[in-house]
């Protein structure tokens, strides 16, 4: 498999934010309804202002991050993208890699220095995530010497998906989106559907950390226990758009933003596009990535 050029993960970086914009979200921003002071159209400029960033060829995960997120803080003001960021530019920087997606990406997460923990480190506090609070070991927002990312990252990864993606080698992306966005498929459902299913399929997955770190691990527990209860096998299509609007309108009107959900199937669709441009095949299997 080939190493991709920027223009293509640029592409395919825009391409997934947009789907999942597209899609109803419980909880989240999208198309079908706001929330949470943000618009479509601040994920939209997020995401252009980003994607260059994300896509720079050759740079670093630490440089594509802080680029990215400087960008978007910028033009937009808040944040609306920090998690997806994180999460996007290890997987750019493992695009541009020869041969499978999966086995570049833990050479770049092996292959993380200091420069890269900088980078990240600067995104994280100009982002300024609502919730991140502070570490006894290794706090990313301390002054003092630069801990190393892996560290960080295991350190925070038992409450944070996002931190425990980098860890893992992104095994939520691997092991839970990619095969709900292959079952989609194969169920007949399009796009918008599809992307509804990966959300949902993380939604109830596991506690929202986002939620966790705002509110606290039992209301996060709560909203995945409710999603569960009300959205797990609901037959996505046209008659399912009354139940996922209602949920969504409860869970805004509560303040509750499953965001790290969301994140995560950004991601998810993003490693799905990159995965069958570097097959050459617009309709590879989800295995084309491992």
């Amino acid at each position: 498999m080939t190493p991709l050029a920027p223009a293509a993960i640029a592409a395919a970086y825009l391409a997934a934010c947009r789907a999942e914009l597209a899609a109803i979200k419980p909880g989240n921003v999208h198309v079908h309804a706001a929330g949470h002071r943000m618009s479509v159209a601040d994920f939209e400029a997020s995401a252009v202002l980003s994607a260059p960033h994300v896509a720079a060829s050759g740079a670093r995960v630490g440089a594509r991050a802080e680029g990215a997120v400087a960008a978007t803080r910028a033009g937009i003001g808040q944040n609306t993208n920090l998690g997806i960021v994180l999460l996007c530019a290890a997987l750019a920087a493992a695009a541009e890699r020869p041969g499978p997606l999966r086995a570049g990406l833990a050479a770049v997460l092996a292959d993380l220095d200091a420069g890269d923990a900088a980078g990240v480190y600067a995104a994280i506090r100009l982002a300024d995530p609502g919730g991140l609070g502070r570490a006894e070991r290794h706090d990313v927002t301390a002054d003092g010497p630069v801990p190393p990312l892996l560290a960080a990252m295991a350190e925070a990864a038992g409450r944070d998906r996002i931190a425990r993606a980098y860890v893992t080698g992104f095994e939520d992306l691997f092991e839970t989106g990619l095969p709900a966005l292959a079952a989609a498929r194969a169920a007949g459902l399009s796009e918008p559907w599809t992307t509804t299913a990966v959300h949902l399929a993380f939604l109830t997955g596991f506690p929202d950390s986002h939620l966790a770190r705002k509110f606290g691990p039992e209301a996060a527990e709560r909203v995945r226990a409710e999603a569960e209860a009300a959205l797990r096998g609901l037959a996505l299509g046209e008659g399912a758009l009354g139940p996922l609007m209602a949920h969504d309108a409860a869970l805004k009107a509560a303040g509750l933003n499953p965001g790290t959900s969301a994140d995560l199937t950004v991601a998810t669709l993003f490693l799905d596009a990159l995965c069958r441009e570097k097959a050459g095949d617009a309709i590879a299997p989800a295995a084309s990535c491992q």
